[in-house]
């Protein structure tokens, strides 16, 4: 199995690309990337960090790619830049996902109910155009209101299945649980547990995990359970063991279960 993961690179702090390197690596695949842009850290938490835009690159990185008769299984985009971005990811899927492939899209936002500094309604629109090219979306409940106007998750669940296959809202704080909603012909909520607090690159540790489970062969669900047990036992390990939490989280003494797992199930 061969995976284009295409991300940002920050070097600090344990999200995007540095995270879905070792998660990827843990479910058997051959990680491949293609990096958004370089951040001395993550922006949760730090200030004064360096950030450099790699538009200019990616095209020319996608060109040397073609010359080598690159394909893959699965293509999984997380945090994008700009517009432009956004548009030139789109045209990967006919580029370099094999057929049959899978396309996984994770359409980084916000939070809490907002949106990421450089972000508005204009880039909501063109990610879920973005989506609509998709196998499989994993919006946070943030994103899936930026997504739709929609607050309730049955709702907005709703309105992403007019747009992409298969969505998934991750993290769903419904009035009578922690829930993943997704869509698979028909609607279903899968319970999953919580850990109260902010852990930063848990979208990331979740998001990277599923793509190695849906890479796989794992159905749906499966993916879906797997993915969160693995993020749910990182979390307890962070709470317990990281004193400052915007370094991340640590996921790395999980992987072989994740691998363990994987293998069970497969």
């Amino acid at each position: 199995m061969r995976i284009l993961a295409i991300n940002d690179i920050s070097c600090v702090g344990k999200c995007s690309l540095t995270v879905a390197l070792p998660v990827l690596s843990a479910c058997g695949a051959t990680v491949d990337i293609l990096p958004t842009a370089l951040l001395s850290t993550h922006t949760g938490g730090f200030t004064g960090y360096t950030f450099k835009n790699l538009d200019g690159e990616m095209g020319k990185i996608c060109d040397h790619w073609e010359t080598l008769g690159l394909k893959y299984d699965v293509i999984y985009s997380g945090y994008l830049g700009s517009r432009a971005q956004i548009a030139f990811v789109k045209s990967l899927k006919e580029r370099f996902l094999k057929e049959g492939g899978k396309f996984v899209v994770d359409p980084v936002l916000g939070d809490n109910f907002t949106f990421y500094k450089g972000f508005d309604e204009d880039f909501a629109k063109e990610m879920l155009s973005l989506c609509a090219v998709a196998d499989y979306i994993l919006p946070n409940e943030t994103e899936s209101y930026l997504l739709t106007g929609e607050r309730d998750f049955d709702r907005a669940l709703a309105a992403l299945a007019q747009v992409c296959p298969h969505p998934v809202i991750t993290g769903a704080d419904a009035p009578d649980g922690y829930f993943i909603y997704y869509y698979d012909g028909e609607r279903f909520r899968l319970p999953i547990r919580k850990v109260e607090g902010s852990f930063h690159g848990a979208g990331d540790v979740f998001a990277a995990a599923f793509a190695g489970c849906i890479g796989g062969g794992l159905g749906l669900r499966e993916s879906l359970t797997l993915s969160a047990e693995f993020c749910y036992r990182a979390i307890l390990r962070t709470e317990k063991e990281v004193s400052d939490r915007k370094y991340g989280m640590n996921y790395e003494r999980e992987l072989y279960l994740l691998t363990d797992a994987f293998k069970e199930k497969k």
